[in-house]
């Protein structure tokens, strides 16, 4: 096995020997992630572009692509730019204390709540169906029972679930959900 380091494609195919301070690309990518500086609307659409591209060389490149978008650098620099001064600002307010809040809120309270969702799932629906909840039993668990809504046995799904082959009988209607940055999705229109 023979590898190519990223560092060496660059060197390689660019002739560029661009080095960063530590953390500093990790900074910046995560800078560029939250200002979305080199979006398709931003930079142009690269996987297209680069195919449209008629040169070969790394100059030829730089030429063409900077003749069709102009400003499409100095737009993502501005965008990215402006990202690192709210980083700066976030970062100066983080001290030991707040430090300790996070680590308590990932692992102590967004553990659990991870881990118990389906519960809130059962009860916001009974509080939409006006019927009481309940978890399943470990016998009713191994037959795919995560809960009941009043009578009926529900079993509660990542929406992933539905494009898996998986051949399971599963009992009851199923719930399926979708986690998101700022809750759950429940689509529970079968149970309703």
């Amino acid at each position: 096995m023979i590898k190519i380091s990223n560092r060496e494609l660059i060197e390689g195919l660019t002739g560029t020997k661009e080095e960063f301070p530590k953390y500093v690309t990790q900074i910046l990518n995560l800078a560029n992630q939250n200002a979305q500086g080199t979006r398709p609307k931003v930079v142009g659409q690269l996987s297209d572009l680069i195919q449209q591209f008629p040169g070969k060389t790394y100059d030829e490149w730089k030429e063409w692509y900077l003749a069709k978008h102009p400003d499409a650098v100095q737009d993502a620099v501005g965008r990215i730019s402006a990202m690192v001064e709210n980083l700066k600002v976030a970062l100066s307010s983080i001290d030991q204390n707040m430090i300790e809040r996070w680590v308590k809120e990932l692992v102590l309270e967004k553990t659990f709540i991870g881990l118990r969702f389906q519960e809130s799932v059962l009860k916001k629906l009974s509080e939409i169906k006006k019927l009481p909840y309940r978890l399943s039993v470990p016998a009713e668990e191994a037959r795919g029972i995560d809960g009941f809504i009043g009578d009926s046995p529900v079993s509660i799904k990542p929406i992933t679930y539905k494009t898996k082959n998986l051949q399971e009988n599963l009992a009851g209607t199923i719930i399926y959900y979708e986690k998101k940055d700022d809750g759950l999705i429940i689509d529970g229109e079968d149970a309703l």
